[in-house]
Formats: structure tokens, sequence, C-alpha cells
């Protein structure tokens, strides 16, 4: 979804439980009762950790009555154990309580995340022409697994397999920055084929971040 103004995102975050919005992590949302989550200033690398986040959490189960939005910037932060202990909380919202996600790459947060939430891009000119931002080999090896028929998988995922120092991290690479091209794909031209694509790579990327076996589900999840 896009929208045309940052003035128009208070009242589109106050009907959805979860968005993922393209903006800087320091963009001005305009939103009262906003709590931010940001990584810690101590810490030598800039990133949000679990402990962060579970401690975050903590502040949804006061009641209250009135709107609230817990913001997370950049959401690209967390580390995965972060991500999947937000993961389980936002599953299941609860009333009056908004997250918002800020990071200018949706496509790196996790896909179990991406599927649940609603993800918002501000309309500019050229948005959706735009490349994911990663390396060439990473972008040319996610065209061809979204182009690859049957017969053509077990190769590519021979392929990945062998590539160094760290195949499984370029893989996942590769499944995520195939996600975020099938998003824009559907939102360039909304055809409902690339929809239909989504699930089997978002399954792919669930298996490959848990040690699957990464040829095996290549070919069986991509089927």
């Amino acid at each position: 979804m896009f929208f045309e103004d940052e003035k128009q995102l208070k009242t589109i975050l106050e009907k959805v439980s979860c968005a993922v919005v393209a903006l800087p992590f320091d963009a001005d949302l305009g939103l009262k009762h906003a709590l931010t989550l940001k990584p810690s200033d101590d810490k030598k690398t800039s990133v949000i950790t679990v402990e962060q986040i579970r401690d975050f959490l903590t502040l949804t189960n006061s009641r209250e009555t009135s709107e609230r939005y817990f913001i997370i910037a950049p959401a690209d932060a967390m580390n995965e154990p972060a991500e999947n202990a937000f993961l389980k909380t936002f599953e299941e919202p609860k009333a009056h309580c908004h997250f918002v996600l800020l990071t200018e790459n949706p496509a790196s947060l996790l896909p179990t995340i991406l599927s649940r939430a609603q993800i918002f891009y501000p309309h500019k000119k050229d948005i959706l022409k735009s490349a994911p931002k990663v390396n060439g080999q990473v972008l040319a090896d996610a065209k061809k697994l979204i182009a690859a028929g049957p017969r053509e998988l077990p190769a590519i995922a021979a392929d990945l397999v062998k590539m160094k120092p760290q195949p499984r991290e370029h893989t996942l690479a590769v499944v995520s920055t195939a996600i975020e091209l099938l998003y824009k794909s559907y939102f360039k031209t909304k055809s409902p084929k690339f929809l239909h694509r989504l699930p089997s790579f978002i399954k792919l990327h669930e298996s490959l971040s848990q040690n699957g076996h990464i040829k095996l589900h290549i070919v069986a999840d991509l089927l």
C-alpha cells in the first residue's frame, strides 16, 4: 500500500495492529501516546536485542482505552531472536495497541513479519522500479529463483549451496530479496500471480531460518 503524505499515516495506522512503514527511523509520525524503541546507545553495535524487545512489549500490558502506538526504529536493527519475540506478541494484538515498524528496507525483516503486517511505502516517483538494496549477486540469484521452473530448481539450489563463505546467509538474502521483488511486482502490476508465489517463498525462508536443508527446501517449498 502507498501513502501520499506522512500526515495521512495517523489515520492509516490507527486502523491496523501492525504496520511496516518504509521511512527513515527518525521520521516524525505525529502520533500521540507513542513509545519508541531504538538500539541501545551503550552498545558497540546498533542492534535491538531480544531482551530490549521483551522489556518494551511489557508496556503493552497496561490497561488504557486510548489508542497507543509502539514504534520500533529502525525495525531492521532487531536481531533474529528479537524479531521472533516480537512476532509472538503481535500475532495476538491487544486492544488499542498499534505496532509501527520503521525501516527503509522492509525486505530485511523476517518474511513471517511481513506476511502478517501491512506494508506502507511513500508514493514516490519510480519507487517500484528501484532495485532492492542488496549486492548484484544476491539480486541476480533472486531473479533467477523467481523465474525458475521445476526442472531448474535443483541446479539453482546446488549453486547456492556452493556460495562461500556463508551459503545459508547468502541464500536467506536471496529469498528475502525475491520476496521484496514479488511484493513490488504485485503493487506495480496488480497481477495476482505475484501474490500467489509469496507463500512458498515465505515458507522457504522460514525453513532455512530454522536450519533446514538448503537444497531440499528450495526444491520442495518452491514446487
